[in-house]
């Protein structure tokens, strides 16, 4: 592939006009419920609803969060009226008032239904109300996450190993299953969950600039850093026990290449140019990780690995927009454009194969070969708008300036 200026700027371009002609308006007329309030909870593939279906904290935060960034990035009020009916619907409803933090699911009316308390979900929590904040400046939203923030601190934190487990009961005593959900292992910490703290950390100190922040999201870098990346492959090691001993051999590509551009964000977010600079050395190693046990010949993301091999050779449409914005960021960071290459590759891949012409917005995943599984939902509590809008965000966001460009 010849990366052209006029490539680039047409991957930039296409990329631009997939969230506003495709991934923002289905959100915005399929997504609330006029109903019932809030969010639909379940959209088939077809445009189908199911208006008794649960809500999701998850899927809430996520359309919290991305459209509280859309309106930061264009002050169009639809987004805004997007992002203050999910503010409203979190604060209102997925908040517990008795205990505190936000509960997992509602039932379809808003009363709660799976009532237990997980770290990721508060971390979601946070990163919704943070990024609304910074974009309205409504001073509630702020509030609001550093008390769940306070929260994860108190009764999350492990105060002997560090980092955070996994799973409470409603009233903040540990759980006796600790999955996230049911393709998750029962173990107290997992990689995942600390990706995801770690996200909402770094907003929150754009956000507050307080010192325990701070200092929090430093130990989360550190902890990545020295127990959570592999020391010699530069892969995630995915779950652990209470002591940080790993309980696992998988290989997630989507959350390698989706956690090497995120610590970056959040080095830079702490101002700490040594820190920062062994960040981006570990990304990039990640990335070229990534590059090479990965990509299929097609120029997709394959899904999971082990040791021995491929175990999972699907196509799911968050691996691949996390590997355009990781690949485009190990482009910034090492000027290889074998890495440019690579996310534009993936690019295509979703146009032709993840892009639903039909009914709007993404397939959930496809086959290796990729085939469509027109089976999985187009909206659920595992399915929104925050890695394909994010994506979206990102690129137009990193390709803005000529920078990128190759010289004439």
């Amino acid at each position: 592939m010849e990366l052209t200026n006029d490539r680039i700027r047409k991957f930039r371009d296409e990329i631009a006009a997939e969230w506003r002609d495709n991934i923002a308006p289905f959100w915005i007329r399929y997504a609330p419920d006029e109903k019932y309030g809030g969010f639909r909870g379940w959209i088939s593939n077809d445009l189908q609803l199911d208006e008794e279906a649960e809500k999701g904290i998850i899927l809430n935060s996520r359309i919290l969060w991305t459209f509280a960034r859309a309106f930061r990035t264009d002050r169009k009020q639809e987004f805004r009226i997007l992002a203050e009916r999910a503010f409203s619907y979190l604060t209102d409803k997925f908040i517990d008032q008795t205990h505190a933090g936000v509960f997992w699911t509602l039932d379809y009316r808003g009363q709660p239904l799976e009532t237990k308390k997980r770290t990721y979900a508060q971390a979601f929590a946070i990163y919704g109300l943070t990024e609304f904040f910074i974009a309205t400046g409504v001073r509630r939203a702020l509030e609001e996450a550093m008390v769940i923030f306070e929260l994860l601190e108190s009764r999350a934190r492990d105060f002997q190993h560090d980092g955070y487990c996994e799973t409470f009961e409603r009233d903040w005593s540990l759980a006796t299953d600790q999955r996230l959900s049911e393709v998750d292992q029962d173990e107290k910490k997992s990689m995942n969950t600390h990706l995801h703290v770690l996200e909402a950390y770094a907003t929150l100190l754009t956000a507050s600039n307080d010192e325990e922040v701070k200092e929090r999201l430093r130990v989360l870098i550190e902890l990545f850093l020295a127990r959570i990346i592999h020391p010699d492959k530069y892969n995630l090691q995915l779950f652990f026990d209470e002591s940080w001993n790993v309980r696992s051999d998988h290989i997630s590509f989507g959350h390698d290449i989706e956690a090497s551009w995120l610590l970056c964000e959040a080095a830079a977010t702490l101002g700490d140019e040594a820190l920062l600079t062994k960040v981006k050395d570990v990304s990039v190693k990640m990335s070229q990780s990534v590059y090479e046990r990965g990509l299929d010949n097609d120029g997709s993301l394959l899904y999971e690995a082990n040791p021995r091999g491929i175990i999972n050779d699907e196509k799911h449409w968050w691996t691949q927009t996390e590997a355009v914005v990781g690949f485009v960021n190990a482009y910034e960071l090492t000027g290889e454009e074998n890495f440019l290459a690579a996310a534009i590759g993936v690019w295509e891949f979703i146009k032709t194969h993840l892009i639903d012409r039909e009914h709007g917005e993404w397939f959930w995943k496809t086959s290796r070969s990729g085939v469509a599984d027109l089976q999985a939902p187009k909206l659920s509590q595992w399915k929104g708008p925050y890695h394909n809008g994010r994506m979206c965000f990102e690129i137009v966001r990193r390709l803005a300036t000529s920078k990128h460009m190759r010289p004439l």
